[in-house]
This record gives C-alpha cells, structure tokens and sequence, in this order.
C-alpha cells in the first residue's frame, strides 16, 4: 500500500499561516465528510496573510488525506514556492487564479462538483427562491456558462466578469463556487448554497407548483444576508464549531 510522505511544517511556517493551513485543511476534510468531495479533483484555495501567495491541495490526494503540512503553497500562476514532493493540477487551479487576481477580499475560494450545484446551475431558471437558503445565496449570485475544461486562458477574464462582486456562483453544467474573507466565511458561502439546490431539486421533483418567495422579502433578506452569514456573526462564529467537528472526525488534519 502507498504511504503519503510525512511532512511537518509547524515548526516551520509562521504562527499565522501555520493557523490558515489547519483552517484549509479542515475544510477539505470537512468537505469529503459532507459528500461534497469528488476524488481528488476540485479545490479549494486560500490566500497567505500579507503576502500574493496561496495553499491549494496537493494533485492525487483525496480530500480526506490533506494535511496542515502536505497543503502546497503556489503563486498565482501556480508555481510551487515551497520544498514539497507534491505537484497541483495546475488546470484545477486556473479558476482560483482568476478570482484571486482580481479580488482582494477573496481570501477563501470553493470551488465543488455536487450533483445538486451541478443540476441547478444547469436549469434555465437556474437557482430559485424557495427557501430560507436560497435567500443568503441569491443576494449575491453570479453564473458563468460551460466552456469546456479549465485550461484555456483567455476564459479567466469572462469569468472574472461574471463574477464582478458576487459571493456565490453557479457554474452551468459544471458546479458551485463559494469566496470568503476566511475560510469560514467561504464554507458557510457553500453550505448555503449547496442546502438551497438540495431543497430545489426536493421540491421539483415532487412535480407540484411551488410557492416561491416574494421578491419584496428577499430584497429584504438580501439586505440582512451579508451580516448574518458572513463577518463576526457569520462564517467566523460557526467556524471554531466545524474546526471542533473536524477534530473529532479525524485530528490527522493538523499534522
């Protein structure tokens, strides 16, 4: 059987990055625990403190093996910066590239392949307001049509377009994509987000017409959504409870 290389880096890294590298790691494995994974492919990538560089996963990993230390520090045109016998997929990384260049608040990106992101986003109506959860999503909702594979340059500057200052977005016929200030923030982003395409398909699929919710509550909801989901009320308070759940699931993650 293969054994993964051990490496240890808390020593090593600063007290700060030491910190982002076990948030990160946490969230890949929280991600593979919450069937959200798809082998070791999709990513999810996060911005050093002070600095223009990033951790993303190492390529062949599965999301429950990503460690603290086996987490891969990149520039933005994803060359490797540090001493480690791991590679990335650089094509897996050219949509995070995109959206670190051209936003500075996007510290976390989550970027996933769920069945339900992908099913959603390849409706025509695309996401709906029939829930409570797709309220937090839809005041701050973009789309970016399929485009084949992510390896072509020139689509970094449509999609940073279709982005613009939006916090989720539905790729169609691809998937779901989360930002953050923290990892937090990017998490609870995706929870959201995924919940509200899960309860979407739930209620199609009962083939009766659904009530939707009136666009006068969700403006409403929409002015409230930034600071219920995100800043100190949001992903930052939920986030030392999922770091509790991650070391309860499997502490290896801080290794």
């Amino acid at each position: 059987m293969f054994e993964l290389p051990k490496l240890q880096l808390k020593d090593k890294v600063s007290k700060d990055e030491w910190q982002l590298r076990v948030d990160l790691a946490a969230c890949y494995r929280l991600v593979e625990h919450m069937g959200w994974g798809d082998l070791i492919y999709t990513h999810i990538s996060a911005r050093l403190p002070g600095a223009d560089d990033y951790l993303v996963n190492a390529f062949g990993l599965g999301f429950d093996e990503i460690t603290a230390s086996n987490l891969v520090k990149v520039d933005l045109q994803g060359n490797i910066l540090d001493d480690t016998p791991f590679e990335i997929n650089p094509a897996g990384f050219t949509i995070h590239s995109a959206i670190h260049e051209v936003r500075n608040d996007a510290h976390c990106v989550i970027h996933l392949h769920t069945d339900e992101t992908i099913a959603v986003a390849t409706l025509k109506q695309g996401l709906l307001p029939l829930s409570q959860y797709s309220m937090f999503s839809l005041s701050s909702l973009s789309y970016h049509g399929y485009e084949g594979l992510a390896v072509n340059a020139d689509e970094k500057k449509r999609l940073q377009d279709d982005l613009g200052n939006t916090n989720h977005m539905l790729l169609v016929n691809h998937g779901g994509l989360t930002i953050g200030a923290c990892v937090g923030d990017a998490f609870m982003r995706m929870y959201d987000l995924q919940r509200a395409c899960q309860i979407q398909l739930l209620i199609q699929a009962t083939g009766q017409s659904a009530i939707e919710v009136p666009q006068s509550i969700i403006d409403q909801i929409s002015n409230h959504a930034q600071v219920v989901h995100s800043g100190s009320s949001g992903g930052q308070i939920s986030w030392p409870a999922m770091l509790r759940k991650a070391y309860k699931l499997d502490p290896s993650f801080i290794e």
